[in-house]
Order: structure tokens, then sequence, then C-alpha cells
């Protein structure tokens, strides 16, 4: 499919939290393992690699690519269970890959007869530990200096708005504390990775002060922009991966969004960004919207429990959310009309911030943080307790659970109250078909030829190439090609 006005390839990477009820099963760390060792080696949904992506972070065989384009790893920072979409060009294809990763975890759950032992959440933070996990964005943009060291501040305004409708919710807050406990020596030889990097080490307590808030991550990010991120979470970490990098465009890593349930927020919460970024690139979007302070704005959003979210400029003065996000929206409309997929993001946000500004209580319908709060209300009203009752976390918890017998989310979606971009079929099909206009649908087409081989003893698979053996490697550069013919 030759490449649009407009176009631009996205996808997400999930980190998911794990609970496990069994302590015959081991620790979490080991339960993702059993997992991920039941997808590539029983169900042989994938080629597992047989090399090391990283020593550090990807050793061999932590994970590989699958069939259906993306991939399926266990990160050795923090030894959690990661799933990365992949390259999309159309939003009802990412929220499909996404969604078919868990519904593939599910399955290998199910069928190793753990459902009862091991759960799998698409949340973004540990509300005891003080964790927090990472929904990260990824799009290809304009790779130049002025962009990426000048333009993309202009998107932090937006970023910090975006949470009123891309949001998940949460009950409670953490506070982060400077100068809290170091790791000890035995801790940095027993888990080297997870201090790799590290420049701040600090202490999460319980911030009982807020009952309930739109964000999961806000209270964690530090920093606007950070290439280091553990410990130092910030809005963007830049990327540099020559792999991801094409005809003058790189990849723009966002580290500040959260796991939506509901797949409309999902999908508007990409699709505006998309907008927004190609605003970026053509300097539409005028300096009168830089926000005085990003990151205390990111957290009072977050926190208002008014629904006001007004945000401070730097130039002086203060406006609404609602109504810094419709400049956005107003910048994007000389785009319409250039595909469905672009009116459909323009109407949508439109009607979405109408909505917002009438009732935002409304919305859970369309928004995680809504319907969520709606769910942990319902309960305080029946149980009659409060918002510090410690079981109001675990009722925010299971609305993240990935399995839709179990998931809060996934009821009211079965009765119908949720509003939704797939059906069910797309999700099947996704679990096995690549998106058909990327180069995904080639690299999927050369896992399953990998996996036809008796005996596969070498090969090598990354986003941008392949090697079948070790004489052919097949570069696919262009995320936009489809590669389809290559290594027939």
């Amino acid at each position: 499919m030759p490449r649009q006005t407009g176009d631009r390839i996205f996808g997400v990477e999930t980190e998911f939290g794990c609970l496990v009820s069994d302590d015959t099963l081991g620790t979490p760390e080991s339960a993702v393992e059993l997992v991920k060792d039941y997808l590539f080696h029983e169900l042989k949904l994938g080629a597992i690699d047989l090399h090391a992506r990283d020593d550090v972070f990807e050793p061999a065989q932590s994970g590989g690519f699958l069939m259906n384009g993306a991939r399926l790893y266990i990160d050795a920072v923090g030894s959690h269970l990661e799933y990365a979409t992949a390259e999309c060009r159309h939003l009802k294809d990412l929220v499909a890959n996404d969604r078919a990763g868990q519904r593939q975890i599910v399955r290998a759950i199910k069928e190793l007869g753990l459902d009862d032992a091991l759960f799998v959440y698409n949340n973004s933070v540990d509300h005891f530990g003080g964790h927090t996990f990472g929904c990260h964005e990824n799009y290809l943009v304009r790779g130049d200096d002025e962009f990426l060291n000048t333009s993309v501040q202009m998107l932090y305004p937006f970023l910090v708005t975006r949470q009123i409708f891309s949001g998940v919710g949460r009950v409670g807050g953490h506070i982060l504390t400077a100068g809290g406990l170091r790791p000890s020596y035995q801790e940095v030889m027993e888990n080297p990775v997870d201090y790799i990097w590290v420049s701040h080490v600090y202490s999460v307590v319980p911030d009982d002060r807020v009952p309930f808030q739109l964000s999961q991550r806000a209270d964690h990010i530090i920093k606007t922009i950070a290439s280091r991120v553990r410990f130092n979470r910030a809005l963007i970490n830049p990327k540099w991966e020559h792999f991801y990098s094409h005809d003058g465009m790189t990849r723009l890593h966002l580290l500040f969004g959260e796991s939506n349930q509901n797949e409309f927020a999902y999908a508007l919460k990409v699709g505006t960004t998309v907008l927004v970024l190609r605003l970026l690139e053509e300097h539409r979007v005028p300096e009168r919207l830089t926000l005085a302070q990003p990151l205390i704005a990111l957290r009072e959003v977050s926190r208002d429990q008014d629904f006001k979210w007004i945000v401070s400029l730097a130039e002086g003065g203060s406006v609404r959310s609602v109504d810094l996000q419709r400049e956005y929206l107003r910048l994007a409309e000389v785009y319409r009309g250039e595909s469905t997929q672009t009116d459909w993001i323009l109407d949508n946000w439109r009607q979405v911030l109408d909505d917002l500004e009438k009732d935002p209580m409304a919305m859970e319908d369309r928004i995680d943080w809504v319907a969520k709060r709606k769910i942990v209300e319902e309960y305080m009203s029946e149980e009659g307790v409060g918002w510090n009752d410690d079981a109001l976390h675990s009722v925010d918890l299971e609305y993240h659970n990935i399995d839709p017998e179990r998931s809060l989310f996934y009821g009211l979606q079965e009765m119908g109250r949720t509003k939704r971009i797939l059906d069910d079929l797309d999700i099947t099909m996704a679990m096995t078909d690549p998106p058909q206009n990327t180069r995904a649908k080639g690299r999927a087409a050369l896992v399953e030829q990998v996996l036809s081989r008796k005996n596969p003893r070498f090969y090598l698979f990354d986003w941008n190439g392949v090697a079948l053996d070790r004489h052919t490697y097949v570069e696919m550069p262009n995320p936009f090609e489809t590669y389809e013919n290559v290594g027939k």
C-alpha cells in the first residue's frame, strides 16, 4: 500500500503486572517465564530468540517475534512480561493487535491450568509496592535536531492535558520522596539490571490526600525528557536506534501514557497524538500554548476533584485543559478530508471535549477513568466504606484484568456499556494475522517460514531485518513497505 499524505507508523509497548495467588507456583517472575515458554514452545505462535538482542536487557530465549507481527518478551528490568505491537498505520489495526497479544497470554494461562493462580493486569501502577509499569507509545517522526530538541517541547501541553480523556484513573496517590532507601550492595549484586543507569533512587509512600485521580502515572513522572528512565521517568524518552529510522525519520518514545482498557479511548489517544505530531513537524503550534510548569500541571490536572483541570501558561494566565485541547483540535482541522481515519479522529476529539465540558461522569462508555470511578463508587455505596478502604485498590486492579471472564472492565463491555471500535472477530484474527500494510506483514511471513522448519538452528529476527540462515539476510528498512514477497 503506497504511503499516503499524513501516514505515520505507530505502535505501543505494554508492561504487564502479574499476581500469583498460589505459593507452589513460585514467584511472579518465574510464572511469566512459564507463560512465555508455552506461547513459543508449545503453541508455536512465534520464533523465540536464539540470540541475545541485548546481553543485559533481552538475553537469548527471553522472547521473540510472533506470527501477528508483534513481539512478546520478558524484560530483564523487573522481569516483567511485555508485549510490543506490530508496526501499524491504522488505529483499528493497532488496537486489534494489542488486544490479540492479551488474548494470547490468557490462552496460555488457561491451557497451562493456571487461571486460578496466575493473574495478569493491563495496568500501570502497584498500589502497595509503589511501582509503576509502562505503556509506551512509539511514533515515527521527523528525525532532525530542530524537531527533537525544539518543536517537541510543544508536545508537552498536549500530553499533560490529554489525560482528561485518555487517563485510566486510579484510587489514591503516591508521593516520591528524594533520598529514600538506596539499594544495598547485596541488592545491586543480586539484581544488577534493575540498577543500571540509576541517577535517582527514591522512596514511594501512599498519599491519602487524594481519593481518586485521572492518571496512574502522573505521580511518578519527574522529568519532561530523559534518556535514562529507570527512576528517572519522563514524559518523553528519545530513541536513536537505527532500526527505527528511515528516510530522515526516527522513533519518538512517549513514556507518559497508560494502559487503556477501553478501545475507543485507546484509539483516540493515539489518533490525536498522530495529528499533533504532524502539527509540530509543520511548525503550526504557537508558543503561546507553552505551559509554565508541565510536571506540576500534570499532577494538578490528574488530582483535580472538581474537574476544572486548569493549567498555567508560561506567558501568564491560565486555561482549562478542555480549551487547551481545543486549540490543538482547531489547528488540526486543516487535515480534515484527507482520510476516513483523520476525520474519525477530528470528529470524536471534538465530541469528547464537548461532552467533557457538559458532564464528565456521563462518559463511562468512552473514558476509562470515568468507568472505573463509577465502579469504585458503586462498591463504596454497597459496602458502606470510604475512600480510605484498602479494598478499593483491589477493585481498581480488577478493572485491568486481561481475562475477559474476570475483568470488571470486560463486564461493562459484555453488557454493552462501552463504545467499541472492534468486534471479537477482529481480535481473534489479529492473534495470527499481522497488519497488512506495514513491514510487519513480511516479517510475520518469515516467522511462519522459520516455524515450518523441523529443527531450525540459526535465524535472527529484528524489526528492520531477518537472517533466515547464515547466508540469507533480508533487509526491511522501510516500515511502510510490506516486503510480502521477500524470502520466497
